[in-house]
């Protein structure tokens, strides 16, 4: 059975059908890579999935419960579920401890030291140990997607969903958060990531999907998605990267 299966998913914005129809199934420990071009749906699929948008058809389950629902608890899916953005959305007033925090005591009753003491494994874990009291905007760029990785960790989830997280680094920093991602994979996390780093996801991808005006239109291995792609615009806009 799959992890997480995604069934059907249609979401209207404003008269504009940004996801129409996508089918996904993702296997316990795969890593599946969302490519395609920007306004393609792949941050909508994602926010979809951790019920930060509702959908207008179709049906998500993970680990056999329907996350889409009416009556579904959303604070429950999303206890299961860790979500990494874009922008790092770390709380500036909070220390790195604190913001790591905060989801496992607020959220899942953790006690505050059990809490604190696997916040510092896990930013030892990723080379931040010595991060833990610094605020946020002591860090780099990188550091500071880091720890907004090592925050999603915290709750124990059973997907990592990462919308872009390097796009907002420098190319230098570009490298540090890719090796998180990479021992992820190496510890069996179930993760679905939308990204623009096509090398990267020849690399660490399970299965690689296109989506292309709303619609998930190729999906495959990485070898055969980068090399012989099925469809005339999965190459054509394979093309255009090189």
């Amino acid at each position: 059975m799959p992890l997480l299966q995604i069934e059907g998913l249609w979401k209207d914005y404003r008269g504009r059908q940004v996801l129409r129809g996508v089918d996904l199934a993702v296997e316990p420990h795969e890593v599946v890579c969302l490519i395609g071009a920007s306004g393609s749906g792949k941050s909508t699929l994602l926010r979809c999935v951790n019920l930060l948008e509702q959908v207008d058809d179709g049906a998500i389950f993970l680990d056999g419960m329907e996350l889409t629902a009416v009556d579904v608890d959303e604070d429950a899916v999303r206890r299961k579920i860790g979500m990494v953005f874009q922008q790092f959305n770390l709380f500036p007033h909070m220390t790195v401890l604190e913001n790591i925090t905060l989801a496992p005591v607020k959220v899942h009753g953790t006690p505050r030291k059990k809490a604190r003491e696997q916040a510092r494994e896990l930013l030892a874990r990723f080379g931040l140990a010595d991060k833990a009291a610094e605020y946020p905007d002591r860090l780099s760029g990188g550091q500071q997607q880091r720890v907004a990785i090592v925050r999603a960790l915290a709750v124990r989830p059973q997907v990592l969903l990462l919308d872009e997280v390097t796009s907002a680094l420098d190319p230098e920093l570009v490298g540090e958060v890719l090796d998180i991602v990479r021992e992820l994979k190496q510890q069996g996390m179930t993760m679905i990531l939308a990204t623009h780093e096509m090398s990267f996801a020849r690399d660490i991808a399970d299965t690689v999907c296109f989506l292309d005006d709303g619609v998930l239109l190729e999906r495959g291995s990485p070898e055969r998605i980068f090399t012989a792609p099925e469809q005339p615009r999965t190459r054509e806009f394979l093309a255009r990267l090189r």
